[in-house]
């Protein structure tokens, strides 16, 4: 692979030519792409910036102005490759709150697994209706300590909407959600994208993290992906490199706040 060109091209498909989420507008303004999501539905943030030192602060004060406007808590995706370099620094002034920094890995669908049964005692499910998004929220409060949120309204929109865009998967011990995880599919790209994988702590370490991967990668391929992406955290990079995704850059959130939030 090369590292550079599939780089260039995740930013251009993904970032600078981001189609937005059901029910959200995409609008390119003072040199940003951002979301602008539907009112508590979808997520809300910046995208894509081609700033430099002269204009990084105007911008960003813009951003801010729109929100804030809204009410809006928002996002701003920082790669590690963005101009300026001092971008993280600006929004810190600007009121951002970083939170923790993940790294985007990038694999090839062909080049990956697509038929890891789970362990045994383990069964796979696909989420196609609200039930099923519910054993997601289930599994995920218990993997990661916190609520789904606005995953759960932005999941069941896009179901509504088309329900092959979001392919979705529940492990199941008996009738027990146990780990899940998600794809979302960009049409138009190269990309498809997972999200989620979390899986319950006593359940960990015993390959259904892999077989969920296995299991969306079957399903990019036959949709003609060419590559898969992930804002890998710290736990789950190393299986993915293990199972061939190569780092990128990193990508960190900058979060601001709406008024009177924690």
């Amino acid at each position: 692979m090369d590292h550079q060109a599939v780089l260039s091209l995740f930013d251009r498909q993904m970032r600078r030519d981001a189609e937005p989420d059901p029910g959200a507008r995409v609008d390119r303004v003072d040199g940003v792409v951002r979301q602008t999501g539907a009112e508590g539905g979808s997520w809300n943030g910046v995208v894509w910036s081609d700033l430099d030192e002269s204009s990084a602060d105007a911008a960003i004060a813009a951003q801010v102005r729109h929100f804030t406007e809204l009410g809006r808590e928002f996002e701003w995706k920082v790669y590690g490759h963005d101009l300026p370099h001092d971008l993280p620094r600006c929004l810190t002034a600007a009121g951002f709150v970083s939170e923790p920094v993940e790294t985007l890995l990038v694999a090839e669908v062909a080049a990956l697994p697509t038929d890891v049964p789970p362990p045994e005692g383990i069964r796979l499910l696909p989420v196609t209706d609200e039930a099923g998004v519910d054993l997601m929220s289930e599994v995920h409060d218990k993997a990661f300590g916190r609520s789904l949120g606005l995953t759960r309204h932005q999941l069941l929109a896009q179901l509504a909407e088309d329900p092959d865009a979001v392919p979705a998967v529940l492990a199941l011990a008996g009738d027990v959600p146990v780990s899940a995880a998600r794809m979302e599919t960009h049409p138009g790209t190269d990309f498809a994208s997972l999200w989620g994988g979390g899986t319950v702590a006593e359940w960990r370490g015993r390959g259904i993290y892999r077989s969920l991967v296995a299991f969306r990668t079957r399903i990019a391929a036959e949709r003609g992906f060419r590559y898969l992406q992930v804002d890998a955290s710290s736990m789950s990079r190393p299986i993915l490199e293990r199972l061939g995704f190569v780092a990128l850059t990193t990508t960190t959130p900058y979060v601001h706040r709406a008024a009177g939030g924690a």
